[in-house]
């Protein structure tokens, strides 16, 4: 029962439902078998493969968190489930990099930078932040180390939690950029508006969840657990179990099943050398090109070297002629 009282033994504070992570598991089961069929449908595996990897996770989290609501006390099904659920939703953010580097692959003339970049550079950052989780996590939950190191994981951990923000904001900021760049050029896409606006639901969601975890990790992470402790005194997110309902499972069931719904091969083309031409027709083109070395387009992805040294003046492949019109989904390597 969710009455906010500690149940003596329970790990979770709680006494878990028992009903709930069925539902959330056979729903994440659905809409991942769902979008293994899109996959095949639209042949986006490269795409879209990440709910696929997403739902087995959730599924599996929801799956063990069942197990462990009839025996609440086993730390080994605690850690499992918790590890399987929170795993998943940086996969989300994966997949949302990957698909703003498909829009800005659509409209390669307003790109700030290389499309291809978006997700190794965002996942290069995203790296470190799971880096800093880690080493955080490690120290903090290591009773036997002295407590200046315990506070020196705290630390990281806050810090981590405060970069994912920075990093959203960031990804934000440049999916607005290139949309501010449309908008301003006059470009009438439905496909564009509804894949960009389909990318911001998401990210919000995704925010949304961020925040819930920084507030959850934030009104525990100063407490000291030890004899003599109020259970009570626990802060209230952590007491009652709605609140991961609402802010994790519900919140990344609604992305889920709306990438489904709003599936972004609906809107975005196959190949990423098909683009909208600046008179608002679907051609197809040579494809994005850097002649950098690869390493060179992860370090510097917005080719700040090239800009100070005046590289790049050459006629860019979209103002070319493209050789008619297409949809260029037919034997393309680079098709997801």
């Amino acid at each position: 029962m969710d009455n906010g009282q500690y149940v003596d033994g329970s790990i979770y504070f709680y006494s878990p439902n028992k009903g709930a992570p069925i539902f959330f598991a056979v729903a994440f089961a659905i809409s991942g078998i769902y979008h293994v069929y899109q996959c095949i449908s639209y042949k986006s595996w490269r795409l879209t493969g990440f709910y696929v990897s997403c739902a087995v996770l959730f599924s599996g989290g929801f799956i063990v968190r069942e197990i462990g609501a009839y025996d609440y006390g086993n730390l080994v099904k605690y850690i499992v489930s918790v590890c399987l659920i929170y795993a998943a939703p940086p996969i989300l953010e994966l997949a949302n990099y990957n698909i703003l580097g498909r829009i800005l692959y659509y409209v390669p003339y307003h790109s700030p930078i290389h499309p291809g970049r978006v997700i190794t550079t965002f996942a290069f950052i995203s790296s470190i932040v799971e880096a800093l989780n880690g080493n955080g996590a490690a120290y903090s939950a290591n009773q036997s180390l002295p407590q200046s190191k315990q506070d020196i994981g705290r630390a990281l951990l806050k810090a981590a939690l405060l970069i994912q923000i920075v990093v959203i904001a960031l990804f934000l900021l440049l999916a607005a950029v290139f949309h501010r760049r449309c908008v301003r050029a006059g470009i009438e896409s439905d496909k564009l508006r509804n894949s960009l606006y389909t990318l911001y639901a998401s990210t919000a969601l995704l925010t949304a969840r961020t925040i819930y975890r920084i507030v959850e990790y934030w009104s525990v992470a100063n407490l000291h657990f030890g004899p003599g402790f109020d259970p009570m005194s626990i802060s209230p997110i952590i007491r009652y179990e709605r609140y991961f309902y609402v802010f994790e499972a519900s919140l990344m069931l609604i992305n889920h099943w709306m990438m489904n719904l709003r599936h972004p091969r609906k809107y975005l083309p196959k190949s990423t050398k098909t683009y909208l031409a600046k008179d608002g027709q679907e051609v197809t083109g040579p494809g994005y090109k850097d002649p950098r070395h690869f390493l060179a387009t992860v370090v510097d992805p917005f080719d700040l070297i090239g800009l100070i040294k005046g590289r790049g003046k050459e006629t860019p492949f979209w103002e070319q002629d493209t050789g008619g019109l297409g949809s260029g989904d037919k034997d393309d390597p680079e098709a997801a």
